[in-house]
């Protein structure tokens, strides 16, 4: 079968327009790291759903329709992999294997642990510690609003987050919200950066020159596996003198030992904190970035700000008694929560590399060969969604006029690496939203020279600068 689709393929890599690149550096001179997405988005727009970029001299096949993208991403993970160089780089650092990076064998029993651990059935099992956290949250947005202080909207929700995976992850309460420390994410915030900055890196200088930044970050990864090693020591204590919680784990890491534990997996415990790393990447700038989109499109969007707080006067009006049900009863605000990902997906691009010889399209990919998915395109544009540019939660609610089409919009990924923390995600989002929309009254979500926020692309795409007032406090 492949062999036949392979002689059917017209083009080679070669054959497909692009940008003129450089000597020797490429296309790289022609874009902005930090709006790196935008750069190759308008190229999309410029040369057509398929086209090739090259970054030093490594060619690189850009998929930029809905149909390309998702064939190959749901061509893992027998076709497809995220690039060897991401995990070589992290291997290089001193980091530990997880889901993210592991293929094969490997990479099927790593997701069985995540799966357990993630499935909503064990996040539901911590609801009530979610919501523990959400009420925290809004206290401290009680005392700004009472201050008339103008909230941090991108740092509140990233605390928000923080909090909300250590606990659910390891079952401590670090208290990012009132100004405690969190001392892994504080490396984190080093060491993304450096991921970001080897991956597309020219020359490997760190091999043998070391710059001060590079002792910094030999420093932090050396103290982040040194933090993940004793939260793994501690919890597997625990479980030894309380078997019963096997039966009912805690919190997720206590799952993922659990299910790590089953004889034949092949699983221990580097790689638990390979995953335990994963969860901390994954689970804090993606949730709490979309979150911070979806409020400031609200904001934008007065009708769809009123039926959302409409439906949660109904569905969910005190935060204190939050439950399940009541989160799961939240369609509109579900909804809003799928436009805001359709129109500022927090991972605008997925890069792949082909674990053997391919076509996408019409053209050949050689094994080893990259392939950058666009991953909004057909999403934004008006070919493929009525009013594309328009927030419209309502499109995810109804058929016809201005419906999104299927798999046009893949937030979390397509097939079977489909994100694992999806139910999770949502579910934070919910928390947060609801709770703000019955306890408070919007007075703004705008930026200091009140134009658009800008879009940051680090580890995943956040609004820049975006503050938030609140006033007029409900009394639940």
């Amino acid at each position: 079968m492949m062999e036949n689709t392979l002689q059917l393929a017209t083009r080679g890599i070669d054959e497909l327009p692009g940008p003129a690149p450089w000597p020797l550096l490429g296309n790289l001179p022609q874009v902005r790291p930090l709006r790196i997405h935008q750069d190759v988005e308008a190229w999309s727009r410029q040369y057509g759903p398929l086209f090739k970029i090259r970054f030093g001299r490594t060619d690189i096949v850009v998929l930029a329709s809905h149909e390309l993208v998702g064939a190959a991403l749901r061509d893992r993970p027998e076709g497809f992999r995220r690039p060897a160089i991401t995990s070589d780089v992290g291997e290089e650092m001193g980091g530990r294997p997880g889901v993210f990076v592991a293929e094969g064998a490997a990479w099927r029993e790593q997701r069985r642990m995540v799966m357990a651990a993630l499935s909503p059935h064990a996040v539901k099992a911590y609801f009530p510690a979610l919501v523990g956290v959400t009420l925290r949250l809004r206290e401290h947005w009680r005392r700004a609003a009472a201050g008339g202080h103008a909230i941090d909207l991108t740092e509140d929700l990233k605390r928000f987050s923080v909090d909300v995976i250590a606990g659910l992850a390891f079952g401590t309460d670090v208290n990012t919200i009132d100004g405690g420390e969190d001392v892994i994410q504080r490396h984190l915030d080093i060491i993304l950066p450096a991921v970001a900055r080897r991956t597309i890196a020219l020359f490997p200088y760190w091999r043998y020159v070391r710059l001060p930044q590079d002792r910094r970050l030999d420093a932090s990864v050396a103290a982040l596996n040194g933090s993940i090693d004793a939260l793994i020591a501690s919890a597997r204590a625990r479980l030894a003198a309380e078997p019963a919680r096997r039966e009912r784990p805690a919190h997720l890491l206590e799952a993922m030992i659990c299910a790590a534990d089953q004889d034949g997996n092949g699983i221990d415990d580097r790689i638990i904190a390979g995953n335990v790393m994963t969860m901390l990447l994954a689970g804090e700038d993606t949730t709490s970035h979309t979150l911070a989109w979806m409020l400031h499109l609200l904001w934008q969007n007065p009708e769809a700000l009123r039926k959302a707080r409409d439906e949660v006067a109904r569905v969910a009006p005190d935060p204190a008694a939050f439950t399940i049900g009541q989160m799961d009863g939240l369609d509109y605000l579900d909804a809003c929560a799928q436009e805001a990902m359709r129109l500022k997906p927090v991972a605008p691009f997925i890069p792949l590399e082909a674990l053997r010889d391919s076509v996408i399209g019409d053209v050949r990919i050689p094994k080893g060969g990259l392939v950058w998915c666009v991953m909004r395109n057909d999403s934004v544009d008006e070919a493929h969604v009525a009013r594309a540019g328009d927030f419209e939660p309502e499109r995810w609610l109804r058929g016809g006029d201005g419906a999104v089409g299927k798999h046009l919009s893949m937030p979390f990924g397509a097939g079977v690496r489909t994100c694992p923390g999806r139910y999770l995600a949502l579910l934070e989002i919910k928390l947060a939203s609801a709770m703000l929309l019955s306890s408070f009254d919007l007075l703004s979500i705008d930026t200091a020279d009140g134009a658009e926020p800008q879009e940051l692309m680090g580890f995943t795409m956040s609004p820049v600068g975006l503050r938030m007032r609140l006033g007029r406090i409900n009394t639940l």
